[in-house]
């Protein structure tokens, strides 16, 4: 791709000798894999101005979290350009987790999730700040936005209102949860392995919440490689996972699933479609929220 004439001139603002532009995420920043005078790599982020201070807050957080000893990329720089605001981050000479994970044996890919899960408890050490707001309101105002939504989108599935009912039947599960800080967007495919490792990409949708609610992501793994999703649970609970988990994940996991088809419409129909089997299924993992513990993490799967 030929590099516009903005992205030219970051060759000499930031000492690049080469810059490609890099084709994917949602979120709209503009990303590059930079090559540096010294000939090392790295991780060239622009997000637009409005987003600047997230953006800052985002740098500030992930070199907190590289210090604990999270796996991710280094970061080594930030500021305000002509574009908005920038990062640099190191880069990872790695692969996609999901493609690799998915041609690995069952007990390799039970161990890679099992590490995912410890690095997410690591990564839910970080605080919420002092004046966050209370959890039980911020959430169930937010169920009621999905809730709407879903009522509201032309398109329906057949089964679906199960997740309502759950949801109902079940805010007070709500009530006193610890907060913290959250990736936003933790699943396989913001996950890369570089040299046998995982490493943790995309810490765009950061946020501040209820730790297990972060689980509601694990449905792409379990669609993807359900093992993996089973260490990812065992990890982050050393092997002990409490029941009141499961109620909870179940009620995180309705409310994402009821808003993932009116999500999906602005982007057409090949996406419609892919969050309908997506609803279809997880209707299959719950027996259509009659069960609280999925299917993917029956005993059976689980032995290793």
């Amino acid at each position: 791709m030929a590099l516009r004439q903005n992205e030219s001139k970051m060759l000499n603002y930031n000492g690049f000798t080469t810059i490609t532009p890099i084709d994917a995420g949602w979120s709209g920043d503009k990303k590059y894999c930079a090559v540096g005078r010294d000939g090392k790599k790295v991780f060239f982020r622009i997000a637009p101005p409005q987003k600047a201070e997230r953006a800052r807050k985002s740098f500030d957080l992930q070199k907190r979290m590289f210090s604990l000893g999270v796996p991710m990329c280094e970061p080594l720089e930030c500021g305000e350009c002509a574009e908005g605001f920038y990062t640099v981050q190191s880069w990872v000479d790695g692969e996609n987790a999901e493609d690799v994970v998915c041609a690995m044996p069952e007990d390799e890919r039970y161990a890679l999730g099992y590490e995912s899960g410890v690095i997410l408890k690591k990564i839910h050490s970080i605080p919420v700040p002092a004046d966050a707001p209370d959890w039980e309101p911020r959430f169930n105002a937010k169920m009621d936005r999905k809730i709407r939504n879903y009522n509201d989108c032309p398109i329906k599935v057949e089964g679906a209102e199960s997740f309502i009912d759950y949801i109902e039947h079940n805010r007070g599960l709500l009530s006193g949860r610890p907060q913290c800080f959250q990736h936003g967007d933790y699943h396989i495919g913001n996950m890369m392995i570089e040299r046998g490792k995982l490493v943790i990409i995309d810490f765009d949708r950061y946020d501040f919440g209820d730790p297990w609610e972060e689980f509601n992501r694990i449905v792409w793994c379990a669609q993807k490689a359900p093992r993996f999703a089973c260490g990812m649970v065992d990890g982050y609970f050393d092997g002990n996972v409490p029941a009141e988990f499961w109620k909870l994940l179940a009620l995180y996991i309705s409310s994402n699933t009821l808003s993932s088809i009116p999500w999906a419409i602005p982007f057409g129909e090949e996406e419609v479609e892919k969050f309908i089997a997506q609803t279809k299924e997880i209707l299959g993992w719950y027996a259509g929220m009659t069960r609280v513990v999925p299917s993917w993490y029956a005993e059976p799967s689980r032995k290793h």
